[in-house]
């Protein structure tokens, strides 16, 4: 999954793009409202984490443009504020935030909400099976026979992207814009090697990761064939 976090403060914005990197989001920063608008148009996002008080445009007139452009009237948008009042809060709901965290807040909260949206607007189903894997979006936890696969950051997002398009090819350019972020120097093709690392750990699982010739990869229940 693919975060775009909009926050001024760079202490913050480390802390929290560190933090959720090493959760196996991949995450882009920008500083200002104006960039963050421009972030939107060149790449797909799975959720916003905004700001209110920033240089360029503030963050309300961000979340005014974000509900009014086809291309991210749908995206889930988390206010992330140091500033709290009712008024405030109910103004960014109504102008469609989706959820509202004050400053300062603990970070298992934020990661909580951020799950809580994704399943809300449809990328991630609560609990997947697939023959005997396990994987449950509140934990993060894929699980075999109740063992834990154990995967690393970059594995984990691979197999959250699949789940979300469970029976569907997502192509290997899609796959690594979802986990690799714009700060990242490796190419299209590293995102093989995490792939290979998945198939790895999904042995006699009974789901497998197929390459679809010109399509990309699909995740599925294997066969007898497979």
């Amino acid at each position: 999954m693919r975060l775009l976090l909009v926050e001024d403060h760079a202490e913050l914005a480390v802390w929290v793009s560190k933090t959720l990197r090493q959760s196996g989001f991949a995450m882009d920063v920008v500083a200002r409202g104006d960039h963050a608008c421009a972030a939107l148009l060149t790449q797909a996002y799975d959720l916003i984490i905004l700001d209110l008080s920033l240089p360029g445009m503030d963050g309300l007139e961000v979340l005014r443009w974000i509900r009014h452009h086809e291309k991210t009237v749908r995206l889930p948008v988390l206010i992330l504020t140091a500033h709290g009042s009712p008024e405030e809060r109910i103004r960014g709901l109504n102008l469609g935030a989706d959820d509202y965290l004050p400053k300062p807040f603990d970070f298992a909260e934020l990661e909580a909400r951020i799950r809580a949206l994704l399943r809300r607007s449809g990328n991630m189903e609560t609990l997947v099976r697939i023959g005997k894997l396990e994987f449950d979006a509140n934990t993060r936890v894929a699980t075999v026979e109740g063992k834990s696969l154990g995967l690393t950051p970059r594995e984990l997002a691979v197999l959250e992207v699949l789940i979300s398009r469970l029976g569907k090819p997502v192509s290997r350019e899609m796959l690594f814009a979802k986990v690799f972020d714009m700060d990242h120097e490796a190419r299209s093709e590293a995102i093989e090697i995490y792939v290979h690392r998945l198939r790895k750990k999904l042995e006699r699982s009974g789901a497998v990761v197929s390459t679809m010739r010109g399509l990309g990869y699909m995740l599925g229940e294997a066969t007898d064939e497979q």
